[in-house]
């Protein structure tokens, strides 16, 4: 007869720093919080740099800020009331402006080591690089002509994440300087914007642009057919009560989101409060009467929503503005059955700034057109008009 032999209890198992609570192992110590880093101090030398081409006309404090980021401004104030700051041997305030091929000596500095730069993100960087190549209609060494898409906003703004001048810093230098916006074009207008590609170049073209030494030459679809075929529009205009209450975007005609925050340009009276002249010529290149006709606007002065506000003014409002035209008299007429805009035609703004002329400040002139949007030409095509046919505005006076 066999025997079996009692079985013998299992060793305790040893408790694991992965145990569960209530395990008699014993917690890991809590790790101390790595001591932050005192900044890493740079001692300079007596200095004696140029003033480049790219920071011509800027004051003092900004040309140190620029060549000297972490350099506290008060002690900048402090080294210059002491003369030992020199602008080409002089003197000088904070304020002062420096020039091109000037030589600023700066004393000995200790100043904090620039930090490195933020890690971008290539993928985002390289789309925005490859989305402005694709917009260049013209491009030399100081600036670039682009043919800005409808929908894209220029800059940023309230709830505006993607824009132009965000892009635009996927181009920055080693130093960090970067193309800089020369003028503005609406989100939904298409069409040339230029851009400089320093900060010198910009401020000579704003120059220009201020001086009316630029023509801008801009088509537009409107309803309507405007009497005389050419004509002249000058008009005060003003900004005007916001839309809405401020709250966010509301449906409006054919449901297109229309933000409150948004002011529209008012026509009102020589006198009025905030009152702006504003002169337009425009020509009527082609039309499907009564229903639509092609017109080339040029502006004379710049204001805002100027082209849109003119032609809601003249009873001709722009295809797919979703601003302006929406008075009472406006929707009186467009209850005329014949003045119907007809299928087909993209409820989209059907304005292009079709051709920037201006000269260029190391001499020549730039001349460039944008190509019809999508949207615009799809309503070409359907009203059978030809792009390529005289444009009257040129035979408009120049002022």
């Amino acid at each position: 007869m066999k025997t079996s032999r009692p079985k013998q209890a299992a060793p305790a198992r040893k408790p694991k720093p992965t145990d569960k609570p209530g395990s008699t192992s014993q917690p890991a110590p809590a790790k101390k919080p790595a001591p932050e880093k005192e900044p890493v101090k740079i001692a300079t030398g007596v200095q004696n740099l140029a003033v480049t081409e790219d920071e011509d006309n800027m004051r003092l404090d900004r040309w140190f800020k620029r060549r000297f980021p972490t350099l506290a401004l008060s002690h900048l104030a402090k080294i210059c009331r002491k003369g030992e700051v020199r602008l080409d041997g002089k003197r000088v305030e904070t304020a002062s402006r420096v020039a091109t091929g000037q030589s600023v000596r700066v004393p000995p500095l200790s100043v904090e080591a620039p930090k490195a730069p933020a890690v971008k993100k290539p993928a985002q960087s390289e789309a925005d690089q490859r989305a402005i190549k694709d917009m260049i209609l013209f491009e030399d060494r100081d600036l670039m002509a682009l043919n800005k898409p409808f929908g894209l906003a220029v800059q940023g703004g309230s709830g505006t994440k993607i824009h132009l001048d965000g892009m635009l810093a996927s181009l920055a230098n080693e130093r960090g300087d970067r193309p800089v916006l020369v003028h503005r074009l609406d989100r939904d207008t298409s069409g040339v914007l230029l851009i400089a590609k320093t900060r010198k170049m910009a401020a000579d073209l704003g120059e220009v642009f201020r001086s009316r030494s630029a023509k801008k030459i801009y088509w537009a679809l409107v309803e309507g057919v405007p009497k005389p075929s050419q004509g002249r529009i000058s008009l005060y205009l003003a900004k005007g009560e916001a839309m809405g209450d401020q709250r966010g975007p509301v449906k409006g005609r054919h449901g297109i989101e229309e933000r409150r925050d948004i002011e529209k340009m008012r026509v009102v009276k020589h006198g009025d409060e905030d009152a702006q002249h504003s002169v337009t010529y425009y020509a009527i290149v082609d039309k499907l009467a009564p229903r639509c006709s092609w017109l080339s606007m040029k502006p004379m002065t710049g204001r805002t929503h100027q082209l849109r506000a003119h032609a809601e003014a003249i009873g001709c409002p722009i295809v797919g503005d979703p601003k302006y035209g929406h008075g009472d008299e406006d929707r009186r007429r467009r209850s005329d059955p014949n003045r119907n805009i007809p299928d087909g035609v993209d409820i989209k703004l059907h304005l292009l700034a079709r051709r920037l002329l201006l000269p260029h400040p190391r001499g020549g002139m730039v001349d460039v057109t944008a190509p019809l949007p999508p949207h615009m030409k799809r309503s070409w095509e359907l009203f059978g008009f030809d792009a390529g046919q005289y444009d009257p505005i040129l035979d408009a006076p120049e002022d």
